[in-house]
């Protein structure tokens, strides 16, 4: 039997008191490690930045909050810019964001998230002639700061059923104009992804096709480092493939007699992200993001394939599913002997041959990480976050936003599109890249000092006794 297999806590070794209080230090500001949720799905991977066009809006009963575009930096290379469709959750900069499909964030049950495109399609920053805009909705003068803050009204209407105001009276005509014109358009499609993610089946053989779907004309593909002599990647026909198209299919050709193991292709593609399409926090909580404007951007998808003689030949994939509150993992099995393995006490069996797909229940905001683990080394995991809804309505978060770039600081705890004005809590975390963990911080410098002073002086000392 094969089963999951948790992931133990990483084991710290100080070899000197210095060394260790130093290694202290560093656990005390650093961030969560970043690793692929590995769905497959494939797009864009950004990390939250700040804050960066902005302005007050009223949330009625409430109180007054920030509100506009955050900045997002792609990996490896682009810039999106994002509103908030979750009002009351922070948002945490530093944090690793993934482009999911509507069914994978809080948009998969709200029947107005079609309006929230709209809004997006015809406001600010896709309509940048301000002046026009301006006269377009009855204002006499609107700003980047004034009209990010009346589109973010605008969608919380729509994402968290809230009454937002923006304090500007130029910037609430346009809200207004927002509210009342919009209608529901459909859903984006993802701006690159491959489908299936996980193949299986046995030397000698053709394994999948992979299907590749994106807006983009042409996209790179390739083996990923680390693949056996003589696998490739090949069309229907057996001819090499180098560069892909939408709806193209693309196969492992594993030559007979090839050792049994695994191998991974990349698809890389640079693209515009199609607007609307929603950002995810693949590791903690963090406010869902919907993207509102975007630079040509590298987007990647991946898909593996395994292969044996004989015995179990597995294949696993893993994606949210919002509309049951859990993670759907299927698995198929191109062997001759039963693949079994258990996740979260939910033991499950696959026949040679055949396929099961199974839902892992997970709670809202649950964070998961497992290994599902396999013959002849196959493994796969999973990490990610439940995060299905919005929050539920409470108190706005409280961090000023920074208008300076802050994604290479250790993640701190946000804004919800923006901040309280005039908050006594939680103080100006964001604003200064620092965070309450600053006071141990200094304290742990300070000894350390002290504790280098006194080791200079012991190794002198028992030199000089040598001596």
């Amino acid at each position: 039997m094969f089963s999951v297999r948790r992931r133990g806590v990483a084991r710290l070794a100080a070899a000197t008191v210095v060394s260790g209080l130093v290694a202290a230090g560093a656990i005390a500001v650093a961030g969560p490690a970043l690793a692929d949720e590995g769905d497959g799905t494939g797009g864009a991977t950004a990390t939250l930045g700040n804050l960066t066009v902005f302005d007050t809006v009223k949330i009625k009963g409430k109180g007054e909050i920030s509100a506009g575009l955050f900045e997002m930096q792609v990996t490896p290379g682009g810039v999106l810019k994002t509103y908030c469709i979750d009002l009351y959750t922070g948002a945490k900069t530093g944090q690793e964001y993934k482009e999911v499909g509507w069914d994978q964030s809080s948009l998969h049950n709200n029947e107005n998230a079609g309006k929230i495109r709209w809004i997006l399609q015809n406001s600010y920053p896709q309509v940048n002639d301000l002046d026009a805009l301006a006269k377009k909705v009855g204002a006499k003068n609107l700003t980047e700061k004034t009209a990010a803050a009346a589109t973010q009204a605008a969608i919380w209407h729509f994402s968290d059923n809230v009454e937002a105001t923006p304090v500007n009276k130029n910037a609430k005509k346009l809200t207004e104009y927002l509210e009342k014109e919009a209608v529901n358009l459909e859903e984006p499609k993802a701006s690159l992804s491959v489908s299936p993610a996980s193949v299986a089946g046995k030397s000698g053989e053709r394994l999948g096709p992979i299907t590749v779907d994106t807006n983009s004309a042409t996209a790179a593909v390739s083996l990923t480092p680390g693949a056996p002599e003589g696998v490739k990647l090949v069309d229907k026909d057996g001819k090499v493939v180098t560069n892909v198209a939408k709806g193209d299919q693309v196969f492992f050709d594993i030559p007979a007699g090839t050792p049994d193991g695994a191998a991974e292709l990349k698809v890389q593609a640079d693209t515009t992200v199609p607007i609307g399409r929603a950002f995810v926090s693949t590791k903690v909580k963090s406010q869902t993001l919907i993207l509102a404007g975007t630079s040509t951007s590298s987007v990647t998808a991946k898909a593996t394939a395994t292969w044996a003689k004989k015995g179990a030949i597995p294949a696993v994939t893993a994606e949210k599913n919002c509309a049951k509150g859990g993670l759907d993992v299927t698995a198929s099995n191109e062997g001759d002997e039963d693949f079994t393995f258990e996740v979260k006490g939910q033991k499950v069996t696959i026949a040679g041959g055949q396929s099961k797909t199974v839902t892992i229940p997970l709670a809202e905001d649950e964070a998961y990480d497992f290994t599902i683990t396999g013959p002849n080394g196959f493994e796969k995991n999973f990490k990610g976050v439940l995060d299905c809804k919005t929050a539920t309505p409470g108190p706005l978060p409280s961090e000023t936003p920074s208008t300076e770039p802050s994604v290479t600081t250790p993640p701190t705890e946000g804004t919800a599109g923006g901040s309280t004005t005039g908050s006594t809590t939680g103080g100006d975390l964001a604003e200064t890249g620092s965070s309450n963990a600053t006071p141990m911080i200094a304290g742990i410098a300070a000894l350390l000092v002290v504790l280098g002073g006194g080791a200079v002086f012991f190794l002198r000392k028992k030199k000089t006794a040598g001596q």
